[in-house]
């Protein structure tokens, strides 16, 4: 799968999580909702219950009274049974029985609405706790979700840059071959073809000798001479892009002034390098690192910028190490990433070696400023 592709993946994945999230304090919020309707809804029937409760105790409490009334008037009727005449105890019993019989009822009645009210309650109690825990979790997800969609950001941001970084070691090793490449072609069609015609020339100036005057073999020899200087030259220059011999025996500041004047002639500009205090050496990885970052952004105002005006300023304290280099060229907007900026990413890759920082300004048409500070403590 291509890169893109993969990241295409991961942002709908980020999306479709962000997404459930989101529905789920929906869903919470509704389930709140439901739990708080359902707890008004039973709040109200609690009270109607408890005021039938009420009512039916008062009831009950004067029913039992006649209750207790009437079945005294019955054992008296019972006990002076000759007194009273048939109808008079059939109608006694008969409103005494109605009397337990409704009072039986009433309390059957009120135990049910007892029951009732404790079941209300336990469940009012349930769907409070419900209520408070669903609020607390929405008030718990909107406040996470913005962390949440940050936090997805910066993952996301961590995986970009690891693709980076991964084209970007991908690109080195392409570069390192492609270095290698280029010096043993350099090599091949420079130093060795002027060793072999060295060793050519040599053996005519054995000829000479041989065959001819003393003037024709010195006239070979100077010729020989020359071309061993042109090779020597060849030689070098080939050594000074691997690596400036000069950076080791003279340090920074010699080494890139050499480097800007002789780029400068070679591309017909105008550099000006501009050293700000003491040229002092520096411990091998600053120097080296410096010097290839400002030759990084050398060349890219000469290759991509176009310029015709470059300014380098070094300074160098106790503490601080801090390039700047402005150029006039044509520029460019450092919010548009461009594919395959290996060279910027390699410059930041560097500085962050160092615990640095580097800022990059451009505008269109308007030149572009690279600023790199990194910290450094002399002892």
């Amino acid at each position: 799968m291509e890169p893109k592709e993969n990241g295409k993946a991961l942002d709908n994945v980020i999306e479709e999580v962000t997404h459930v999230v989101e529905n789920s304090r929906e869903e919470i919020f509704n389930i709140a909702e439901d739990a708080r309707m359902e707890y008004e809804h039973l709040s109200d029937e609690l009270t109607d219950i408890q005021e039938k409760v009420i009512v039916y105790i008062e009831e009950g409490d004067q029913l039992e009274r006649r209750v207790r009334s009437s079945r005294q008037h019955l054992s008296e009727v019972s006990k002076h049974f000759d007194r009273y005449s048939e109808d008079e105890i059939r109608e006694v019993y008969e409103k005494t029985h109605a009397m337990q019989t409704k009072l039986v009822m009433m309390q059957q009645e009120e135990k049910g609405l007892r029951q009732r009210r404790d079941e209300l309650e336990r469940r009012l109690i349930v769907l409070d706790e419900t209520i408070d825990r669903a609020e607390g979790l929405t008030s718990k997800i909107s406040i996470i979700l913005p962390y949440l969609h940050d936090d997805f950001k910066y993952v996301n941001d961590m995986i970009e840059d690891a693709k980076e970084k991964q084209q970007f070691t991908i690109k080195i090793i392409e570069a390192q071959e492609e270095e290698r490449k280029r010096i043993s072609r350099e090599i091949h069609d420079g130093p060795a073809q002027m060793m072999a015609n060295i060793l050519l020339r040599s053996e005519l100036v054995e000829r000479a000798f041989k065959d001819q005057s003393v003037e024709t073999a010195i006239t070979e020899i100077r010729s020989v001479r020359k071309m061993i200087r042109t090779s020597l030259q060849e030689v070098r220059r080939i050594i000074y892009d691997l690596r400036p011999m000069a950076l080791d025996d003279l340090g920074l500041v010699p080494t890139i002034k050499r480097y800007v004047e002789s780029t400068a002639d070679y591309n017909n500009l105008r550099i000006e390098f501009v050293p700000v205090g003491k040229s002092i050496r520096l411990p091998q990885i600053y120097e080296v690192s410096i010097f290839r970052l400002i030759q990084e952004s050398l060349q890219n105002a000469i290759k991509h910028a176009k310029a015709h005006s470059i300014k380098i300023q070094l300074e160098i304290t106790n503490h601080v190490i801090t390039a700047v280099i402005k150029d006039d060229g044509i520029g460019f907007d450092p919010k548009i990433k461009r594919d395959k900026s290996f060279g910027l990413i390699g410059m930041k890759e560097r500085v962050d070696m160092l615990k640095g920082d580097i800022k990059i300004t451009s505008d269109q048409n308007k030149g572009t400023k690279i600023f790199i500070q990194v910290p450094y403590n002399r002892s």
